[in-house]
């Protein structure tokens, strides 16, 4: 019998080539969404594969039922969703997407930034309202930012976070950024310095012990009054009730969210906020990288159930089944 891909979520088979013939694929809901963790559970025992999105978590539990199971891949950059140690200790491969999202979501960053700094949402909202009609033209009330000049900094310079850089230097922005390891170069700060002189704060770093958080109050108060703050990173990164707290006393100017602490769930105060714009995780959401995402699992997936490494690994497990 051939091997068993499982897969979360729908996937076009012309994404899915390179296991034509190498295995049998067992797809997610026909509607598009994603399959129940409980789903999975039922079907684990008999899976020598996993394609999933970042959002199901691969723990202790499920592998414990998952004794053919020979890899992970998800359709993403970020792994928090993953065991890792547990994954390696029993021989599963676990693999990313690293480059497939960079520039979409890259664009993503600046069209959030674009839509606070010039309230893109709320005049939308406004014109259809039919209230421009009664109102008549009045420039001064839709003031916003402009960018040239500004100062963007960015937590966390990996693909993502340079591929920002490259998109606000267009506009005529000064970039700055923050990374773990510490650098002679003059677009380097430390964290403190770079929330202190930045007009926005875009965050781009994974989800770590360390991460967690990092967004809080202590942090929201050392940065400039009326600044701006982009998350498309993931939302545990920022504590929402302090985010909420800093736009609701003024000291944030506005935030766009693409992520959220508690995701599909939203700080309810957010919602009613004018200077706030909310996206549902988007920031890698065009056919493009979706398509090479999905195509770069199915190479991993279909090298490893042929006996070799994949090609993107995030783990060197100890004893490969």
């Amino acid at each position: 019998m051939p091997p068993t891909v499982l897969l979360t979520n729908r996937t076009p088979s012309e994404d899915l080539a390179d296991l034509d013939g190498l295995a049998r694929i067992i797809h997610g809901p026909p509607d598009g969404g994603l399959m129940p963790r409980a789903k999975v559970m039922e079907l684990i025992r008999e899976v020598d594969a996993i394609i999933t999105n970042a959002d199901m978590m691969v723990d202790e539990a499920m592998l414990d039922a998952a004794s053919k199971l020979k890899i992970v891949a998800v359709v993403a950059i970020g792994t928090d969703n993953l065991d890792i140690p547990a994954l390696t200790r029993r021989g599963v491969w676990a693999t990313n997407v690293p480059d497939a999202f960079t520039e979409t979501t890259g664009d993503a960053a600046m069209a959030l930034l674009l839509a606070v700094a010039r309230r893109i949402v709320e005049c939308d909202l406004y014109v259809r309202s039919g209230a421009w009609a009664r109102d008549r033209f009045q420039p001064e009330r839709w003031i916003g930012m402009l960018l040239s000049g500004r100062t963007l900094g960015i937590v966390g310079y990996g693909r993502i976070g340079q591929a920002v850089e490259r998109r606000a230097r267009a506009f005529g922005m000064n970039v700055i950024y923050h990374r773990r390891t510490p650098s002679e170069d003059p677009g380097y700060r430390r964290f403190e310095d770079l929330l202190a002189e930045s007009d926005v704060v875009s965050l781009h770093l994974p989800l770590t012990e360390q991460t967690t958080h990092l967004i809080n109050r202590e942090r929201l108060a050392l940065m400039k009054r009326g600044a701006i703050l982009i998350n498309l990173a993931r939302g545990k990164v920022m504590d929402e009730q302090a985010v909420v707290d800093a736009l609701e006393s003024g000291h944030l100017g506005g935030a766009a969210l693409d992520v959220f602490e508690n995701e599909p769930k939203i700080h309810p105060d957010l919602v009613k906020m004018d200077n706030v714009v909310l996206t549902p995780h988007i920031g890698g959401g065009t056919h493009e990288s979706r398509r090479d995402a999905r195509r770069l699992c199915a190479v991993n997936v279909a090298l490893v159930l042929q006996g070799n490494p994949p090609r993107t690994p995030i783990n060197q497990p100890t004893k490969v089944k």
